[in-house]
This record gives C-alpha cells, structure tokens and sequence, in this order.
C-alpha cells in the first residue's frame, strides 16, 4: 500500500507532500521536527526490527549505512561497483541489499527500455527512492530552504513526479530510456498498448529538446507530456506538450489527451 498520493492531499499541498513524503504520521505531523523525528524512527524500526521479523537476516548496520548511501544515488543510473568499494563489500551483496530494499517497496529500480537500435543504449537500471520524504531524512534534509539549495534538488523534484506519474496513470510497463550519445527520456509508459513519454522538468517554460525528437523518432511514441511546475499547458511539438504540474491527478487524459 502506497501513503498519500497527490490526488489525496490536493494539488495546494503538494511543497509539503513533496518534502515530506506520504508516510500519513510524517505528511500529517504538527511541525517539521516531528514529521523528521517520525521518519528518523521508521527508518531505524524498519531496520532493526521489521525486517528480522520478516526473515531478512542481514547486518542493520551495513544496511542503514547502504540505505544512507543510496540516497546520493537517487536520480542516478545503478553502478555497483562505486557504493561496493565504499563499504568494502562485494558486488554481489550489495546487489543483494538492493534487492532487498526494492523488494520491501523502499527503492524503485527503474529499468532502462531497450529498442532494436543501432545506438548503443544504456542497459542499467535508475535508482529512486518511492518516498521522499525518506529520501529527504536520508539527505539531512529538515525544511524547504534546505532542499531548494541541496544539490539533489532536481532529482529529488524528478523522482517526485515520475512517483506521482505512475500511481495516476497506472501504466501496463514502466520504464526510462537512454543511449550513451546523451538522448534519454525520463519515463516510458505502456499503457493498452500506446507507447507514451513523460519529462519532468523543474523549469518555468520548458522548450522541446534534441532528446524528445530522438525519443519520438527512435522509440515511436504516441506523445511525450513534459511535466513542470507552470499553469499553462501549450504544445512543444505536434506530439509534445507542455503540461502543468497540477495536471497530474487527471490521470492518462489530462496528460496525455484521449
């Protein structure tokens, strides 16, 4: 079961959604230090606690310091071997804790879509933590000031989106798409068998991009709806809009039209 969606708490509430994440004991707390003192105290239960209980019989310790590490990675293609030689573990265990944490709904490994291309595409998954409001604790993140300056600002706004993206349109497949000359495309949706994009960008006037024109032209898609945080929606392309973010509780039709 998912917490708060964006449809649930309004699109109003979306700044403390987004910093705080859909954990109803951490959206719905007093003040921020105690939605910060819940997250601290779910994340340390889940560890210590919840996870033994289920039969996952790994060190709290070396998992809390992977989770923590997981979170500077967020936004970012997967590569084991970096986090690995950090914690002096082998490829493999590690592997395994991520696994673990994607299988208990924490992280989401977003997989790369792979067309018959010549392009050499990118065939490793993106990491994205499904709350950020966990994301957030992880960061040292306490307050809006805070993650407008942090250097996982945009990340943090992209993994918010494509979460929200996916519990209102509730797509057949989900992935991202990118090839190693740089074009990449942040959500690919299946959805009744249209092939359908989504772009977030944290920007006031977003403008069509070499990357949607390859996306389109390389991958077939339907349309592309570039998410971002304006009020007016307005065409890009013929198959390219720009759409706000308020928009998102529609669902398909309010992003991506009939």
């Amino acid at each position: 079961m998912n917490g708060f969606s964006l449809s649930e708490v309004g699109c109003d509430s979306h700044q403390r959604h987004w910093l705080r994440g859909g954990f109803p004991a951490s959206y719905l707390a007093k003040t921020e230090a105690d939605s910060l003192a819940w997250r601290k105290n779910f994340i340390q239960t889940f560890i210590e606690r919840d996870l033994h209980q289920w039969g996952i019989g790994v060190p709290s310790s070396a998992l809390t310091r992977f989770w923590a590490m997981l979170a500077h990675y967020h936004g970012q293609i997967w590569n084991a071997a970096e986090p690995a030689r950090a914690l002096g573990i082998s490829e493999p265990t590690v592997r395994t804790y991520l696994d673990i944490l994607s299988g208990i709904f924490m992280v989401r490994q977003l997989q790369p879509w792979h067309a018959s291309l010549k392009k050499r595409q990118v065939k490793a998954p993106k990491i994205f933590f499904r709350d950020t409001g966990l994301l957030h604790q992880m960061l040292g993140i306490r307050s809006e000031k805070d993650l407008f300056h942090h250097p996982k600002y945009g990340a943090s706004w992209e993994g918010y989106v494509i979460e929200e993206t996916i519990k209102a349109t509730e797509p057949d497949e989900i992935y991202y798409w990118a090839t190693h000359n740089g074009a990449e495309l942040d959500l690919l949706l299946v959805k009744d068998g249209r092939m359908l994009g989504v772009e977030c960008k944290r920007m006031d006037a977003p403008r069509l991009t070499p990357s949607m024109t390859t996306a389109l032209k390389d991958l077939g898609l339907e349309q592309i709806a570039v998410i971002y945080p304006g009020k007016k929606r307005y065409s890009l392309h013929d198959h390219v809009t720009a759409v706000p973010f308020d928009f998102l509780p529609g669902g398909m039709s309010a992003l991506f039209g009939k």
